[in-house]
C-alpha cells in the first residue's frame, strides 16, 4: 500500500511540474506576428515615384530655356516646373482619395463616369467653353489647370469596358448582343475625339477597349473583325484628310527637303537629339535641341531630350521602368482573376494596356518608328490632366493589389 502511495505522490508531483513547465513555456513564447506580406505593392510605388521624379527633372530641363522665345517671353524660367509641381500635388491628393475607394464602388459608377466623360468631350467642342491651341480644341479651362477630357475618358473607358464585359459575359461571343453595343460606344467616343482633333487619344481608347474585350473572352472572329475595322477606319481617316496624308508621307521620308522643314520638322530634330546623345548623353541640362529647335520638347517629345541628355542608357532605363510597370499591372490582374474578381482583374489589365500602349506610341513617334501623334509620355511629360488621371489610375491599380492581398490573407473586404 505504501508503494502505491509513493507512486501516486510521485505521479502527482510529475504532473504538476509538467503543467508549470508548459505554462511557463506558453508565457515565454513571443506574440504571434502578422504575416510578412506587405499591405501594398511597394516596388510598384517606387517605380511610379521614379518615373514621376524623372519627369519632374526632365520637364524643368526641357522648358527652362523657353522664356527666351517671344511666345513665352512673359514666363519665368521655372514657370513650367512650378505648374508641374502643382499638378503633381493635386494628382497625389486625388490618388490618395481614389485609393480609398473600393473596387465595388468603381464598378457601380463606371457607366455614369463614362457618360460624364462623354458630356465633357461634347462641351470641349463648344466655343467659349473649350480652349483651342494650335488648331486643336481639347481643353476646358479650370483656373488652376486646363483640363483635358480625353484623359479622363481613357480611365472611364477602362472602367466601363470592364463593367460591360462582366455584365455581358454570356453574350461576349454574340456580335449583336455582345460586340455591337460596345463598338457603337467606342465609335461615338472616337467621333468626338476626331472632331477635336485628337487621333492619338482615339488610338489609345480603341486599344484599351480591344485589349479588355480580348482578355474578357470575346470571340476570336469578332476580335479579328474589330482589328480589321480599326485598320480600315484609320486608313479612311488618313485618306480623307490631306494634312494627315502629308504627315504619313513626311514620316516615310523625313529627310526630304520639303518635309524636313515642314511636317517632319519635329521628327528630324527628335532624331538629331537621339543621335547627339549617343550612349551616355551630353549631360543633364546640356541639350541643344530643346533650345527652340525641337517644338513641344517638354510634352510630346520629352523622350528625345532624355535621349540627348542621358543617352541610350537613359532611354533604355525609362523603357525598362515602363515594361516593369505594365508587367506588374498584368500580374495584379491575373491574381485578381484567380481570386474570381473579374471586374478588378480586367481593370488592372486595362490600366496596364493603356499605359503600355500610350508609352509605346509616344516612344515610337519620338524614335521615328510611328507617324507623329500628339501623345504625351505617361507620368513623365508635362501636362496636368495626364499626370492627374495617370496617378488616379495607378491608385486604382494599387487598390486592386491591396484587396487581393487582404483576400489572400483570409480577410474580408
Amino acid at each position: 500500500m505504501s508503494v502505491f502511495r509513493s507512486f501516486g505522490s510521485t505521479l502527482s508531483s510529475s504532473i504538476v511540474d509538467m503543467r508549470d513547465s508548459v505554462l511557463s513555456g506558453i508565457h515565454s513564447c513571443p506574440t504571434p506576428s502578422r504575416s510578412k506580406m506587405m499591405e501594398y505593392n511597394q516596388p510598384l510605388m517606387w517605380v511610379v515615384l521614379i518615373l514621376l521624379a524623372v519627369g519632374l527633372v526632365m520637364v524643368y530641363s526641357a522648358s527652362v530655356a523657353l522664356p527666351d522665345s517671344p511666345r513665352y517671353a512673359n514666363y519665368r524660367p521655372g514657370h513650367f516646373l512650378v505648374r508641374h509641381l502643382v499638378s503633381l500635388g493635386i494628382a497625389v491628393v486625388c490618388a490618395a482619395v481614389a485609393f480609398r475607394v473600393p473596387l465595388d464602388l468603381w464598378d457601380r459608377i463606371a457607366p455614369k463616369l463614362f457618360i460624364f466623360s462623354l458630356i465633357l468631350l461634347v462641351l470641349v467642342l463648344i466655343p467659349h467653353i473649350g480652349k483651342g491651341v494650335n488648331g486643336a480644341r481639347r481643353w476646358i479651362p479650370l483656373g488652376v489647370i486646363n483640363f483635358q477630357p480625353s484623359e479622363l475618358m481613357k480611365l472611364a473607358v477602362v472602367l466601363y469596358v470592364a463593367n460591360y464585359t462582366v455584365r455581358k459575359q454570356e453574350f461576349m461571343n454574340s456580335f449583336r448582343r455582345g460586340f455591337l453595343p460596345m463598338a457603337v460606344a467606342v465609335a461615338v467616343v472616337g467621333g468626338m475625339l476626331i472632331l477635336e482633333p485628337d487621333m492619338g487619344a482615339f488610338l489609345v481608347v480603341a486599344g484599351i477597349a480591344a485589349g479588355i474585350l480580348f482578355v474578357g473572352g470575346i470571340s476570336g472572329k469578332i476580335f479579328g473583325g474589330l482589328v480589321l475595322s480599326g485598320v480600315g477606319v484609320f486608313t479612311l481617316a488618313i485618306t480623307l484628310s490631306p494634312w494627315r496624308r502629308e504627315r504619313i508621307f513626311a514620316y516615310l521620308d523625313p529627310w526630304r527637303e520639303e518635309y524636313a522643314m515642314g511636317k517632319a520638322y519635329q521628327l528630324t530634330h527628335s532624331l538629331i537629339a537621339f543621335g547627339r546623345g549617343e550612349w551616355f548623353g551630353v549631360g543633364l541640362g546640356g541639350s541643344v535641341e530643346k533650345l527652340h529647335y525641337l517644338p513641344e520638347a517638354h510634352t510630346d517629345f520629352i523622350l528625345a531630350v532624355i535621349g540627348e541628355e542621358l543617352g541610350f542608357v537613359g532611354v533604355l532605363a525609362v523603357i525598362a521602368l515602363f515594361f516593369w510597370l505594365v508587367r506588374c499591372a498584368f500580374l495584379i490582374g491575373r491574381t485578381a482573376l484567380q481570386l474570381e474578381r473579374t471586374f478588378s482583374g480586367l481593370v488592372a489589365k486595362g490600366i496596364g494596356t493603356w499605359l503600355g500602349w500610350q508609352a509605346f506610341i509616344n516612344m515610337g513617334v519620338n524614335l521615328g518608328l510611328l507617324p507623329t501623334k500628339g501623345l504625351t509620355l505617361p507620368l513623365v511629360s508635362y501636362g496636368g490632366s495626364g499626370i492627374l488621371v495617370n496617378c488616379v489610375a495607378l491608385a486604382v491599380l494599387l487598390r486592386i493589389d491591396y484587396e487581393n492581398r487582404v483576400l489572400m490573407r483570409g480577410g474580408k473586404l
